[in-house]
């Protein structure tokens, strides 16, 4: 977690974005909508890049940032995308539809917790990414962890929750209590016998759980 002069400064840093994507960022801002931050994304897909996925699974399309932006780095990646807000689903397939991605990008409308049969149907995917409902993410990695490969790999963003996560006395009930949940989830993962996991201190805190 860094202070605002030292964000600032790694945001100036990243390479400039299409003009789609900053029309996205500029609307989620307008409409608060919770897109991964900016220096958060562009390190998930530098790990990504490493070593590309075939097929990528992802809880939370919101408007479809995350999912055009990782489709556009990773030109020979299929992406599966669920958003339970029709609202924001139908934002999303409009954006999806702009980029000109939509041979590579499948966005499911309905909630991650209710559509886990339709995904069963699919081949295997080798990354999950889990960016939705905090309160739920224990359920979410149970449900979908069963369809990644051996060598699946899983990313859990905003696990730090604005570092609220190692605040013990927190005076707002509903903050303290999702701050539990993730603090929760983050032993849970921690002490998975079938992962591998670390925590990165970025953007909102990301965990890398890697099968073992």
């Amino acid at each position: 977690m860094f202070d605002q002069e030292t964000l600032d400064y790694l945001v100036a840093l990243t390479p400039k974005r299409s003009e789609l994507i900053e029309e996205m960022e500029q609307y989620a801002a307008e409409h608060s909508v919770p897109i991964m931050d900016l220096v958060g994304i562009e390190s998930l897909l530098q790990l990504m890049q490493l070593n590309p996925p075939k097929r990528i699974l992802e809880i939370g399309a919101a408007i479809g940032y995350s999912a055009i932006r990782m489709a556009t780095a990773l030109p020979k990646t299929e992406i599966v995308t669920i958003e339970r807000d029709p609202e924001r689903a139908a934002m999303a397939r409009s954006y999806i539809e702009k980029s000109g991605l939509g041979n590579r990008i499948q966005l499911i409308e309905g909630d991650a917790l209710d559509v886990v049969e339709i995904l069963e149907k699919m081949p295997l995917f080798d990354v999950l990414f889990i960016d939705a409902a905090k309160g739920q993410y224990k359920r979410f990695f149970e449900l979908y962890t069963e369809l990644i490969t051996s060598s699946g790999i899983v990313f859990s963003d905003n696990v730090l929750f604005r570092g609220l996560v190692a605040k013990s006395n927190l005076s707002n009930k509903r903050l303290s209590k999702l701050a539990g949940k993730i603090d929760s989830y983050n032993q849970y993962l921690m002490e998975h016998p079938a992962f591998l996991t670390r925590v990165l201190p970025i953007g909102d805190g990301l965990a890398v759980s890697i099968k073992k």
